[in-house]
């Protein structure tokens, strides 16, 4: 025989269904103001780019980009979560978002690359191995959003679900730590060149916001993939959408400060260096090698 379970609460007295869980109904609202901010951004960040137009550089269009799909992208999910929440069926918005956040993960993390080697900053050009990188991240990312296509679309009583849950842990973890690597390369390669150049360790002095980037992908990384978690496993069943919003905060955080910290200026964001702190700088490196003679 065949058998079909439905599964709702009731709300407005009663009269309205709801086929989203008691902690995610709200979800459709937080994902429709989250969609909203995002494109508030788009639009600052194009104001931005109209005004520094003669100091921008590609990466900035790619920054662009990324924050363009992150907002279809929570549009999409809203609509997904609305439609499901009224009606229980998502209407084909499942597929968009499915679209929107693999092209959205893509670029997130092509971006963090891009940005940790100085590619358009620093260099125009990427060597071989932090070209292997991408080529590395792009096909686990891949991987990692189809495996979260079968987890979303089956549920806990699917086949091999536990499986596929296990491989998008693990895709993600690689393509964490992966991303971390051209940023530790890029800061090896400057604090070698000091040694030799004057100006080199100049740079390297205002390298402070390249550490800082290291560090804040670190926090987003372990907080979106680690925090997010465990306050989903601990919090009631009436709060899940504080994991969700926890999260979401977390990302928005993180974009903001890529965008404010590497906008476009007059001078390198990298290499902001003036004549007294360079003179100030050859004459420390002078006399620390005299000292070590």
């Amino acid at each position: 025989m065949d058998v079909k379970s439905v599964m709702y609460n009731l709300d407005r007295g009663g009269k309205v269904r709801d086929y989203l869980s008691a902690g995610k109904t709200i979800l459709p609202r937080v994902y429709y103001l989250l969609s909203l901010i995002y494109f508030g951004l788009v639009g600052v960040w194009i104001y931005v780019l109209y005004r520094k137009r003669l100091t921008v550089y590609r990466i900035h269009f790619f920054m662009l980009a990324v924050v363009i799909l992150k907002t279809v992208n929570l549009l999409c999910e809203a609509e997904d979560k609305s439609y499901i929440k009224r009606t229980g069926y998502a209407h084909g918005w499942d597929v968009l978002f499915y679209i929107f956040s693999f092209l959205k993960g893509i670029t997130l993390f092509t971006l963090i690359v891009l940005i940790g080697t100085g590619w358009s900053f620093l260099k125009p050009y990427l060597q071989d191995k932090e070209k292997k990188v991408l080529m590395i991240v792009i096909p686990l990312q891949v991987v990692a959003n189809i495996a979260q296509v079968v987890i979303d679309e089956t549920g806990p009583y699917g086949q091999d679900w536990i499986t596929w849950k296990q491989v998008f842990l693990l895709v993600d973890v690689v393509c964490c730590c992966a991303v971390l690597f051209p940023i530790v390369w890029s800061i090896k390669n400057l604090r070698e060149a000091a040694r030799t150049d004057g100006k080199a360790a100049v740079n390297l002095m205002k390298l402070t916001l390249f550490r800082q980037y290291y560090i804040v992908v670190i926090c987003y990384i372990y907080f979106t993939r680690v925090v997010v978690y465990a306050l989903e496993t601990i919090t009631s069943y009436k709060y899940l959408w504080t994991s969700v919003v926890a999260g979401e905060l977390a990302t928005l955080a993180f974009y903001v400060f890529t965008g404010y910290k590497f906008k476009p200026e007059a001078h390198n964001p990298y290499f902001v260096v003036d004549d007294e702190e360079e003179e100030a700088a050859a004459e420390a490196l002078k006399l620390e090698d005299e000292f070590e003679l």
